[in-house]
């Protein structure tokens, strides 16, 4: 916020704000992010600015501090909208982007939550291992994800969105869901919205969520929260997908959308005032 009332841009606001989030242990992102089938890290980001549709995404790093910067150098410094593991490394150090022990992202809380799925896939209790004070405190929840993004509209009414993600527990095989897909986990356009979304990434991949709901605002006309709920209240939920989004449009006004439990969402406006919610009734 402070960068915005400072006459910056909504993509400094944007990346200044997922690096905090992202350097935090309490969420999903960068340190403190979601362990693996294999025990390791895996993380992936993406930035988009709406006044030209330019963009930049990393998916399935390791050793990269902040994802979300290392995307905004995919944007402002390749040819290439999205860089993929080694190569996204390789290309993070051309930039002066330092590499980091993958150790630095892991945290007690997720490795526990990765034991936990293990046992019960083995059919085990790991309260044999594991205090139940431990479990209580770091029990994994499937429904509680930790997808961080920000999205921001400036002065000049450039709109910036992005995205910032350790993916789901336990995935293998590669997995890389909707976060560094443009259209699909981020999206942002000056003539309609910027999206930055969080939920099960197939589902959003398939359903292109973050692009729809700025094409609909564009093509039929309608608000940015009847566009959110649109696709995330029906055209998700018959799909199965659960998740939400938040976003901001061409007018600055800030919309919220989500059909699970709760997400955690703020929003500021232009005279400092503050909205900070969980919960749908918050």
């Amino acid at each position: 916020y402070q960068i915005l009332k400072n006459d910056g841009s909504s993509t400094e606001a944007v990346i200044a704000t997922i690096t905090i989030l992202e350097d935090s242990p309490l969420f999903n992102a960068g340190h403190g992010a979601v362990f693996n089938h294999d025990g390791n890290i895996e993380l992936d980001a993406s930035i988009m600015q709406g006044g030209d549709l330019n963009a930049g995404a990393v998916a399935a790093v390791s050793r990269v501090k902040n994802p979300i910067t290392l995307a905004l150098s995919v944007l402002e410094h390749s040819p290439h909208v999205m860089l993929v593991g080694k190569g996204a490394e390789m290309f993070a150090q051309q930039q002066g982007i330092g590499l980091i022990p993958n150790q630095y992202f892991k945290t007690e809380r997720r490795r526990l939550q990765l034991e936990e799925i293990l046992a019960k896939e083995k059919g085990v209790s790991l309260s044999k291992t594991v205090s139940n004070a431990l479990l209580t405190e770091y029990r994994f929840d499937e429904k509680k994800l930790g997808t961080v993004g920000a999205v921001a509209i400036d002065k000049n009414g450039d709109i910036a969105a992005g995205t910032s993600t350790g993916g789901m527990t336990n995935k293998r095989f590669g997995r890389v869901g909707d976060v560094p897909v443009i259209g699909a986990g981020t999206y942002a356009d000056n003539n309609s919205c910027g999206i930055s979304a969080t939920g099960h990434g197939e589902y959003f991949i398939r359903a292109a969520v973050a692009h729809d709901i700025c094409a609909r605002m564009e093509y039929k006309g309608i608000s940015l929260q009847q566009a959110q709920d649109e696709v995330v209240q029906d055209k998700l939920v018959k799909m199965n997908g659960s998740g939400g989004v938040i976003g901001v449009d061409k007018d600055a006004n800030v919309a919220f959308s989500f059909n699970s439990l709760g997400m955690y969402r703020a929003s500021i406006n232009k005279d400092g005032v503050r909205q900070i919610k969980i919960f749908k009734d918050d």
